[in-house]
């Protein structure tokens, strides 16, 4: 593993893309979300990316796949709580519809790395 390598995985790359699409669809929730449901969304999904590099990085195969789960949870996280500003009336589906794919396939892409890593 290389350590700086992470920047050169499909999986975080599409994960930075992630973060820069849920920033410009919280920008969007009311103001009264500002430190509720946009906070947790922005962190979520910057914790997507950061645990991918942070794994990457560590010395250990089990530390790897470890924070590889966590960013895995992380876009559970987040999808729960894009739905959830769906169903409050928040966002309209259409807006989050490309962040939920893309979680998807984030989630996807880091189960075959955990799964590899075994």
């Amino acid at each position: 593993m290389k350590n700086a390598g992470y920047r050169e995985l499909i999986v975080w790359q599409k994960a930075m893309v992630l973060c820069e699409v849920v920033y410009r669809v919280t920008a969007d929730l009311p103001d009264s979300e500002r430190f509720g449901l946009r906070s947790q969304l922005r962190r979520a999904a910057v914790s997507v990316p950061s645990n991918i590099a942070e794994g990457h990085s560590r010395m250990s195969t089990g530390d790897y796949r470890h924070h590889l789960q966590m960013a895995r949870g992380s876009v559970a996280e987040l999808e729960t709580q894009l739905l959830l500003c769906v169903q409050l009336g928040f966002l309209p589906e259409s807006q989050v519809e490309s962040a939920l794919q893309l979680g998807n396939e984030i989630s996807r892409m880091t189960s075959t790395l955990i799964n590899k890593l075994r």
